[in-house]
Formats: structure tokens, sequence, C-alpha cells
């Protein structure tokens, strides 16, 4: 992996992320080089400092955006605005959710992220799945070169991505040149979910992904009965658990494999394993409701697919990169080992030789989209 910041992984794990979702080089350098010093501070010390660097570099690409629109480019506007979206969504994520300003930033990496799809015009567009008394944001990619209904995969996030970054690795233009639609949405606890329409996170995926199978149904240009169920990270405990109980969906894949989250915690107390964010457990306080760590830790072994992923009967699909750092291999092993009723399972280490070895493949992203894609491909 790529470590400007020698010894501070959640720091190094942010700029990598940045890296595989659009962002430049030269200007990630320009905005990691007036922090490099407070990285040595630790991960939660200077994440201030870090967050003023990043949200500097966005607002001038939106002014060089909005220059080039007013000046009729719409093409290049759209690529500085949706670079720009990456930065700020990479400022806003280290932050402590008591840090006020990272609001701020959040609505204007939403409205980049926007503009950039639009004046790009990428193909993607911004969806409304309804959930309980609300609805659920999300993007939806369509599949190419399609004559009817297409298949389509559902796509879920981590503990602290967004659907933005799910979309800025391209897995779903990838499924796209497949033939396969994509829906990225930002469930309950991360995302628009968690952070405009308080919707805190749940341990039973299913719940939310019944809403997504019914919105998808109801959509011609989808075929109901090849649509897959995928998510990375803490992702990869939520796609196992919604396909073994939401019989709708006709495959999973677990990027990264999560099988026991809940005992994770444990382990993250005792300071065992890198942790993703600065302000860890404040961090999961907030994405699941929960008042204090007690409160927490109590609802954390429900975080689990123990006992659970003996109910997938669909084709599964388990990547784990050789080299990550938070979620131990022996996860990924006993995922595999326990999805006995799985017609056709496949658990896929990647190495050194060909890339991807860090968590959910965050050194080199191309490497596990590419083999997800082509997986995905062949299963539907």
């Amino acid at each position: 992996m790529f470590e400007i910041f020698p010894g501070n992984y959640p720091w190094n794990l942010a700029v990598n992320i940045a890296l595989n979702t659009g962002a430049h080089i030269t200007e990630v350098a320009e905005a990691c080089a007036p922090v490099l010093a407070a990285a040595g501070e630790g991960e939660d010390g200077g994440t201030e400092q870090f967050f003023r660097s990043w949200t500097a570099l966005a607002d001038r690409l939106v002014e060089r955006a909005e220059e080039a629109e007013a000046e009729g480019y719409a093409l290049t506007a759209g690529a500085l605005f949706a670079r720009a979206s990456v930065y700020y969504l990479t400022a806003e994520r280290l932050q402590s959710r008591h840090y006020t300003p990272r609001q701020d930033a959040y609505r204007k990496m939403l409205d980049s992220f926007e503009k950039g799809i639009v004046l790009g015009g990428q193909n993607c567009v911004k969806v409304e799945i309804p959930y309980e008394h609300t609805s659920l944001p999300g993007l939806f990619v369509a599949a190419e070169a399609v004559t009817g209904p297409a298949p389509c995969m559902v796509h879920y996030n981590g503990l602290d991505s967004t659907k933005e970054m799910i979309y800025g690795s391209g897995i779903a233009h990838e499924l796209a040149r497949r033939g396969i639609s994509t829906l990225i949405v930002d469930h309950p606890g991360t995302g628009e979910a968690l952070r405009l329409r308080d919707l805190p996170g749940r341990h039973d995926s299913e719940h939310w992904s019944a809403y997504c199978v019914d919105w998808l149904e109801g959509r011609a240009d989808v075929d109901p009965e090849r649509v897959g169920v995928m998510g990375w990270s803490l992702g990869g405990y939520y796609a196992p658990r919604a396909a073994a109980f939401e019989k709708r969906f006709s495959l999973c894949v677990a990027w990264g494999a999560n099988y026991n989250w809940g005992e994770l915690q444990k382990r993250r107390l005792a300071r065992e394993g890198s942790r993703p964010v600065p302000h860890y457990w404040d961090h999961v306080q907030w994405v699941f409701g929960k008042q204090n760590l007690e409160e927490f830790m109590a609802f954390a072994p429900s975080m689990s697919l123990v006992g659970v992923t003996e109910e997938i009967t669909v084709p599964f699909l388990i990547t784990h990169g050789a080299g990550d750092r938070q979620i131990p291999r022996e996860y990924a092993v006993a995922q595999y080992e326990t999805a006995v009723n799985s017609p056709r399972r496949e658990l896929k280490w990647f190495t050194e030789r060909e890339g991807g070895v860090e968590h959910v493949s965050a050194d080199n992203m191309p490497t596990a989209t590419a083999f997800i894609s082509d997986w995905v491909a062949d299963t539907l």
C-alpha cells in the first residue's frame, strides 16, 4: 500500500481509497504535504488539519469547475466536480461526528458528485428506494448493450464508506460493460441514510434488502430472477446475511470477508489489528445509534455470521486481501468452510503477484473489480 504517512494506517488507507476512486496523485500529494508532520501525532490527532488541507483542495477544484461550466465546457467541469467530491469525502470521512464542519463538507460532496455525474454525462442516476417511513438513497448504473431486462447486483457499503465511494471504485461500470446493472445503496448506518436521515445501522440486513428487491422488481429493465447482492468491508457481513435470509437474491459476493465482526470488536479493544477510521469507538456508536461503549459492545455480538452462512443456498464468492490488516484471514476461511449449502462457493485470495493485498484491495482496486465482475458475469 502507498504509505505517505509512515505508521498511520487509517490516514494511509484514506489516501489509497481516494487514489482508487478518482483522485489524481499530484493533487493528493498537494493535500498531504501540509499534514505530514501532523500524521505523526497518531490516527486521532491532526485530523482537523487533514480536513482543512483536503477541503481547501476540493474548494479550489469547485471554483475551476464553475469557471469551466460557465464557459460551456461541461465535460471538463464534470471531471473537476467529480474529483472535488472525492476530496471532500476523504476529508469528511476521517472526522469525529462531533466536528461540525464535516456536515458542510458532506453536503458539498453530494453537490459536487451530482454535478460531476450530470455534466460528465455518466451512466449513473440518483434513485430513492422506499423504506419504512422514508427512503434509502441509491445510485443506479444501467447495463450496457443489453436488450430487455438485465441482471442486477445490489451493492452495500462498509462501516465507514458511502455509495459515492463504491461508485468511484469502478465496480458498477465493470459490471455494466458485462451487461449487468448495479444498485448502490446508502443503507441504514451509512452515507445519507445515517448523516441526513438519522437511520442507524442494524444487524438484520435482510430487512432493508427486501425493500431493495421490491424496488428492483418494479423496474422493467431488471430481470428479477437474476438479482445478486454484494458488499465490501462490513458489507462482507451484510451481503452474506442478506443472501442467507432474502431468498430472492440469486448470488452473493463478499468483497472482504467479515464472518464474526462482533467478536472482532473485543479484539480491537485489546488493540489487535488496525482500525479503518480515527475516533473509532465513537464512530461505531454513531453508526449503530448507541449511547456509550457498553451499549455498543452489548449489541456487537449480533453482527455475526456464525450459524448464518449455512443458510446461503446460492453461488457465493469471497475475496480477501492476503495482507488484510483489519479483518483476520481466518474469517475468510470460516465464511467459505461454513457455506456448505452454496452450490458454487469460491474463496479468492489477492496476493502480491496480482496486487490488492490490503483490506478490500484498497491498494489495487482494479484487480478486485475485474475479478469480481468476471465471476458475477459467469455466474449470472
